[in-house]
């Protein structure tokens, strides 16, 4: 079973990458040494994020928070992870990517946790902001990481093998959330409170984990045979030599960087808006709290199977940017599909669909910086990128709970939010303009 799995992590190339079996056995074990810990980490990482969308079940009523200022709490920690995000990704590049991530999750658990302490709309608010502070930089971090360790032909299968906490988050995630909120009285405590605190403090010792297994280069990791190290700077040295942008600053004149920006913007708009209000849009469909929590995780199980297998076709054709805006346009379409329908079935049928082209996008976006960044431009960039995306974190629940408290419905919101991924698809497209060997 064991040797199985390892096939799946990393499979063989195609014959045409000419990997040699030292490079292959290297690049497998560095696959099972960094990817299970960083994606259990994301995994707790995007639950403490969107986890406030089944607090809000029994939350909203003891804050008096109305839909918008739900909206608005929810999306507030983008502020401070969008200041944070680039600083945070530069000093990972100077301090090394062990400790510095260490200290991210360590910040943002204890954070996460301390959304139990909330007492007013205010306080929600304060805290909110210094979780997004405390995590900034984590995801962006990783994505240039991985890019260190691993050659661009592997890169969309990495990354999908690590987004994939996305949606095991929230299979997971949501009936052990609305289970949590079961536990309200218990030693005078609300059950969304012990919710925040159970959900927040893994990212602690995970943490503690990570200053003992992770090393920040190949060079540095002693449980690579000095060969295997050698066959992976070797692999990363070959490709950086042909990337045009080394240094931060000159790479901000790149347009790529600001086309990519806004492509991340759109899909993280209805990413974050879906993900965080599902758990209200069923409820007002008359489901118990316990039926939400179960059916919101129905979609997330063919979000995993959707992004397994687009990866695979991703990665054997080797089509970025039109499977990326495929992705985006699956999206939009599955969001205008959901509003079709008073019924749960067909509306549950669109946003699956719309998740899975939010989900795959993500997963297929950001082997696409990498391909002309690297170094310090690298770190930066793909920080400076992801700072537009979550600022699209913001926007997107904000935008579905200020609409929904001036029409009534969710309707508006996700019209705005297909709106925003029908941009995504065109810039996209655009990007053959600007990478000629798409």
């Amino acid at each position: 079973m064991a040797t199985l799995a390892k096939s799946r992590m990393i499979q063989a190339a195609p014959a045409s990458t000419g990997l040699t079996e030292l490079q292959q056995r290297a690049l497998n074990k560095a696959a099972w040494r960094l990817i299970p810990l960083l994606a259990l980490a994301y995994f707790f990482n995007y639950l403490d994020r969107t986890s406030v969308g089944f607090a809000a079940l029994t939350m909203n009523q003891d804050l008096g928070l109305s839909a918008s200022q739900f909206g608005w709490g929810a999306g507030i920690m983008f502020f401070g992870y969008c200041l944070f995000e680039v600083p945070s990704n530069l000093a990972m590049y100077r301090f090394g990517a062990r400790k510095w991530m260490a200290r991210i999750m360590i910040t943002w658990g204890l954070a996460a946790a301390a959304t139990a302490l909330a007492t007013s709309p205010n306080s929600f608010y304060a805290i909110r902001a210094v979780l997004g502070i405390a995590e900034a930089g984590f995801f962006p971090g990783v994505i240039y990481y991985l890019s260190v360790w691993f050659p661009p032909q592997y890169r969309t299968r990495v990354l999908t093998w690590f987004t994939l906490a996305i949606p095991l988050s929230s299979l997971i995630g949501g009936p052990v959330s609305v289970w949590l909120l079961q536990t309200d009285g218990m030693l005078g405590m609300k059950g969304w409170q012990w919710m925040f605190i159970i959900e927040g403090l893994p990212a602690c010792v995970l943490g503690l984990v990570t200053l003992k297994i992770l090393a920040d280069k190949p060079a540095n990791a002693r449980w690579l045979t000095p060969e295997e190290r050698a066959a992976l700077e070797a692999m990363a040295a070959s490709e950086h030599t042909s990337k045009a942008s080394r240094s931060f600053l000159p790479a901000l004149k790149d347009a790529r960087i600001y086309i990519l920006s806004l492509i991340t913007f759109c899909f993280t708009v209805g990413s974050y808006g879906i993900g965080i209000w599902l758990p209200q849009i069923l409820k007002g469909h008359g489901l118990s709290n316990l039926m939400t929590g179960w059916v919101s995780a129905v979609p997330y199980f063919f979000v995993v199977v959707g992004m397994m297998a687009w990866a695979r076709r991703v990665d054997r054709s080797g089509r970025r940017i039109a499977n990326l805006g495929a992705a985006c346009l699956l999206a939009a379409l599955g969001l205008m599909f959901s509003i079709g329908f008073d019924q749960l079935l067909p509306a549950m049928a669109g946003i699956t669909l719309a998740l899975v082209g939010t989900n795959a996008a993500r997963a297929i976006f950001y082997t696409i910086p990498s391909r002309f960044l690297s170094g310090q431009a690298a770190a930066g960039g793909i920080a400076f990128i992801n700072t537009f995306g979550a600022m699209g974190g913001f926007v997107g629940p904000y935008l579905v709970g200020y609409l929904k408290e001036a029409t009534g419905s969710f309707q508006a919101g996700m019209l705005g939010m297909a709106a925003g991924l029908v941009v995504a698809t065109l810039l996209s497209y655009s990007l053959r303009y600007y990478l000629r060997d798409e």
